[in-house]
């Protein structure tokens, strides 16, 4: 299951409403709410860089955090909402929502590849080519799996992997309905450069 769930430091922020936030703003801050969980919602403020870092790292939108504010539980939560500046695009306010163990959620998780040395494709030189590195899942909150595993063994060229060929942990599901490809294994170009002037050669 996964491995490490990042953590988001925050500070609880006293006082609400458009004075607070501009407060916050002035002192670096990025102010934002957290809601949901069967709790009131909690006032908070993000030093601004650390939020710029994390969002310019790709996928902060469905990416699962591990909130801690000092003076309360930690709690798991993710993004729900980033409102940006528009002139500038920088972030101005950010929502979170709470979850609990139980809450489905869709995340991004890794794909894994194995037996390589298994994949006759492979020994014959042919090219492993990755489509989706990442597959976009339905999981719960308090089971995510750190990845998926693709099993190469008795691959071949020509050999096209799809989603419905993986294995999936139970009660995970993935969030587009067709059976979309992951991975397939292609002919390295001098073989097919080979094969097509033996074909010209016959004809």
């Amino acid at each position: 299951m996964a491995g490490e769930i990042p953590d988001l430091i925050a500070e609880a922020r006293a006082g609400t409403g458009k004075g607070a936030a501009r407060q916050a703003r002035r002192e670096g801050k990025v102010p934002g709410v957290v809601y949901g969980g069967g709790k009131d919602p909690l006032a908070i403020q993000i030093p601004f860089n650390a939020l710029l870092k994390r969002l310019k790292d790709g996928r902060f939108l469905s990416t699962l955090f591990n909130l801690k504010v000092e003076g309360q539980d930690d709690v798991r939560v993710i993004c729900r909402g980033v409102q940006r500046d528009v002139v500038k695009d920088l972030p101005t306010h950010v929502d979170f929502m709470r979850l609990r163990r139980t809450s489905k959620v869709n995340l991004y998780i890794p794909v894994e590849f194995i037996n390589h040395e298994k994949a006759p494709g492979l020994k014959r030189g042919g090219v492993l080519t990755v489509v989706r590195p990442e597959v976009e899942l339905i999981v719960v909150a308090g089971e995510i799996p750190d990845h998926i595993t693709v099993d190469l063994s008795g691959r071949n060229i020509g050999d096209v992997i799809h989603i419905s060929d993986v294995e999936l942990p139970e009660g995970v599901k993935p969030t587009i309905d067709r059976d979309f490809v992951i991975a397939n294994l292609s002919a390295p170009s001098g073989l097919v450069s080979a094969e097509a002037a033996e074909a010209d050669a016959e004809e």
